[in-house]
């Protein structure tokens, strides 16, 4: 009946709503995870299965949403990422970012390519400056990924893979040494 109609308008919670899709996303099994984003990397330019299969463990227990996985993952296909600049003068603004960059360009030409000891590498060039390791890293975060958030960094160096991770910090070096 006409009269037994709340008069009060609907609520509707994104927040809750966004939740419990990203507890379903996370229960998901990883396969099933990585075929569910099909309709999102797709719209990647130069997509690469592999390398997203790589890194997707990663990205699964920090989205809410599979529209969300493409900015995420972007760093890794082309050969330099989107930087976003407020990012950018953040983190490079600190007076010891470019050494950071140019040690960690040393460090990790050398170490063996795995998360563990490039956080080590990084951690090291930390401790000569007095910093802690969200600092250190931040400068190289934003060099390799183009923002100052986003996935593990040191797991996303290890997919990037050295070639790539180097070419971007030699960049960022040459852009920050550019008067």
């Amino acid at each position: 009946r006409l009269e037994d109609v709340n008069h009060s308008p609907a609520f509707f919670d994104q927040k809750k709503l966004a939740a419990f899709n990203g507890a379903y996303i996370r229960a998901l099994d990883p396969a099933d995870f990585v075929r569910a984003c099909e309709p999102w990397t797709a719209t990647i330019d130069g997509f690469d299965p592999a390398l997203f299969g790589a890194i997707a463990a990663h990205v699964q227990p920090r989205v809410t949403r599979l529209g969300e996985v493409p900015d995420a993952v972007a760093f890794l296909f082309g050969a330099e990422p989107s930087m976003d600049p407020a990012s950018w003068d953040k983190a490079m603004a600190a007076p010891e970012a470019g050494v950071i960059v140019r040690e960690a360009l040393e460090a990790f030409g050398r170490v063996d390519w795995h998360a563990e000891a490039l956080k080590a590498a990084t951690e090291a060039i930390g401790e000569t400056h007095g910093l802690k390791l969200g600092k250190t890293q931040a400068p190289l975060r934003v060099a390799v990924t183009g923002t100052s958030v986003g996935l593990p960094l040191f797991e996303s160096l290890e997919v990037l893979g050295r070639s790539r991770t180097l070419a971007r910090l030699r960049s960022a070096l040459a852009r920050l040494e550019t008067p």
